[in-house]
Formats: C-alpha cells, structure tokens, sequence
C-alpha cells in the first residue's frame, strides 16, 4: 500500500490522481488532501470518498463551510488552514508520496516542506522549478527527495533517459501542441479572446495554464524546469511543435539514437507512472494508444516572432539567479489579469517584458530571494498594469 497526499485535489491533476487512486484502493490511500475554496461541495465529496486523516482550506471561514458540508462525516479528520495546513499536508507523516498539483507560486512552499520531510515529490507545479530550481534540486539532494515529474513532457524524458545521464544526452525534444493559435497568423492572435484562448485542441486543463499553452508560455517554463531536473544546459533543449500530441517528448543521445514516449494525449498516463514509480501497474483508467490508428505524426519550428513569451522564457532559461522566478510571477500576474479582462491577450508578452526589463536579478539566490523576487514582480506587473491604463 501505497499512501499519498494531494496538493490541489479539486484541480485537474488532483482529480485524475483521485480517478486512479479510486481504481486502485488495494494499492493507493489517500491520507491527506488541501484544496482551494472554489469548490467546496467536490472537496467534501472527495473527503467522504476517501476518508483522509488531514483536509487543508485556504481560510477559516473554508473550513467552517466544509465541516457544515460533511456534517456526520467529518470525524477522525483534521482540518487546517493556509500555509501551516499546506505544509501539513505536503509533509504528512505517512505520506510516501506527494502530488503537487496546485497551480502557481503558491506551490513552491508546501513542496519544499515535503523535500525536506524526504518524500517523493510527483510534481505537476512546474513553477516550483521554473522559480526556485537553484535552490530546490540541491535541497531534494540534501534531504533524499526523490522528484518524479507529472507534466507529460518531462515525463516523458524521465521515461525517455532510464538510467542514462545527462552526460549521455546530445538534447533534449520538448514537444508542444501548438495550442489554439498555431495556425493564426499575429493580427489574428493580437485580437484573440478569452473563450478564444481557452479552446486548446488537445488537453483538457485548468485556465491558467490552458492560456499558458496558447501563448507557448507553458512551453517556456518546460524548458527552464527542464533545465534543472535533469541537469542539462537550457541550450541543449529544443521545442518542436506536434500538433497530435502523441510523441510527448523525446531524449537524442550523444550516438545519434532518439529515444521518445508516446501515448494518447490524457494527463491519468503520467500521473499513473508517478504514483506507481518505479513499478509498471496496469490500470483500466489509462487510455490506451492504438499505432494502426495513427494517420500522421508531424513536427515544425516555434514561430518566436507571432508566440514571443516563449521568446521571453528562453532568454532567462541559462539563468541561475532571480529572472527565472521575476518572469513566472509576472506571467501569472498577466494570465490573471487577461482572464479578468484588465489587459488585452497582446499585451501579455509586453507587461512581462517590462517587468524582466525592471529588474536587478539576484545571484545563486536562496529561497528568501527568491520569494522576495515574486513579490516584487508582482507589484511591479501592478504598477506597469496601472501606469498603462492612465
């Protein structure tokens, strides 16, 4: 039996962790959980399901809600507030291993409470690395900590290298959709709408990281927490767009030999590896791939001048100092703001532009620089946001 505890259970990652942890209650228990408060009545859901020993809610008032909810059911579980509940949960005493499925910053935290209670990190919040891989990889190091990564991409190179090392690779193929824009052409993208950016054609996520995918945003995070986790120089990774999102991603080796992970595009595939890592488990829940049905496989270069935030994300990719963390917090300042229809989809790329540009980065930074720095992006998109609208 395995037991884990889940970080953003009412969120797409968390939800699929819970689909195959439902499929497979002889091996998974879930012993702790922490959820957002958007949606209280699927939490309780979960928590009447699954009966974990620890609940964490952003507030007091969530977690008065939640009791009201559970009523009778709430018994001989704990429930916690804010970063004390976060923490609690990602370093819950028997939790083997931790998914880490929030979105954003807030996930940087509660994941180094888990390193640092040596847990297995199965890490679907890249901005964990993107933000703080100078100081996260050293404390997985000094604590044990094993980090086997959700997102399909990495993933599929975790699969791809098998015990290879970085001094075996030649680069690595970061593949990536393409997303909704791929075939518009710049003025159709300047004028792009919310309900236009969320229609991503392939994968079913949350918005934030769905418009992420539209502005291959998303794909420049990849290759900064490529960077660090498998201990590669950022040059050495290359982005292809593949429309099918069937290749997921790809190692070529210093022979010549490439060596890629296929299957269906459905997010249950590398969660199911994490959780089992390092066995293979059949599961019923996992959609199978089937080649015969295959028409095509195709594959094409960025276009950096119509998608210029992954432009922006490159140029900071070979940075060991704060730029990395000042560009993720002022993208998600920006995707937000998008979303509330405060600026327009075009100036996305601009607003986090200024604030790279703003900046006085941080060397070798610690985990203290590294939150000062999101702080300070973060007022800063505030500013530069307000200087605009004037």
């Amino acid at each position: 039996m395995k037991h884990i505890s889940i970080l953003g259970s009412t969120g797409s990652i968390g939800r699929q962790t819970l689909d195959i942890a439902a499929a497979h209650r002889n091996s998974l228990k879930v012993v702790a959980m922490a959820a957002g408060n958007s949606n209280l009545p699927l939490l309780s859901e979960q928590i009447v399901k699954f009966r974990p020993d620890l609940v964490s809610v952003p507030t007091a008032a969530d977690a008065t809600a939640l009791k009201d909810l559970l009523a009778g059911e709430r018994r001989g579980i704990t429930f916690l507030i804010g970063d004390e509940g976060l923490d609690a949960v990602a370093s819950h005493s028997k939790a083997d291993t931790v998914v880490t499925g929030v979105v954003g910053f807030l996930g940087l935290k509660p994941t180094a409470a888990a390193i640092r209670a040596g847990k297995t990190i199965a890490l679907a919040n890249k901005e964990t690395l993107v933000a703080a891989g100078a100081a996260i990889m050293p404390l997985a190091r000094e604590h044990g900590s094993r980090i086997v990564p959700v997102d399909s991409e990495h993933s599929a190179i975790f699969q791809s290298l098998g015990s290879n090392t970085s001094a075996d690779l030649s680069r690595i193929w970061l593949t990536a959709s393409g997303g909704p824009f791929r075939t518009w052409s710049k003025k159709q993208i300047a004028g792009a709408t919310i309900g236009d950016a969320l229609k991503h054609p392939n994968w079913s996520m949350g918005p934030k990281i769905t418009i992420d995918s539209a502005t291959l945003m998303n794909k420049g995070l990849e290759v900064i927490e490529a960077r660090w986790l498998f201990d590669v120089e950022a040059s050495d990774i290359r982005v292809v767009i593949h429309p099918q999102s069937i290749l997921h991603s790809a190692v070529e080796f210093v022979d010549g030999s490439i060596i890629g992970q296929m299957g269906v595009p459905d997010m249950r595939l590398p969660i199911h590896f994490a959780l089992f890592f390092p066995d293979r488990v059949y599961s019923e829940r996992v959609p199978r791939l089937n080649l015969a049905e295959l028409s095509q496989l195709t594959f094409e270069e960025p276009d950096i001048d119509r998608f210029p935030c992954l432009k922006l994300a490159q140029s900071v990719a070979a940075e060991s100092n704060t730029l990395p963390a000042v560009l993720n917090a002022a993208n998600e300042f920006a995707v937000a703001a998008f979303l509330s229809e405060k600026i327009k989809y075009s100036q996305i790329p601009e607003q986090i532009e200024q604030v790279l540009l703003n900046h006085r980065p941080v060397s070798k930074p610690n985990l203290d620089d590294i939150i000062g720095a999101d702080t300070w992006a973060r007022k800063e998109s505030k500013s530069i946001m307000k200087a605009k609208a004037t």
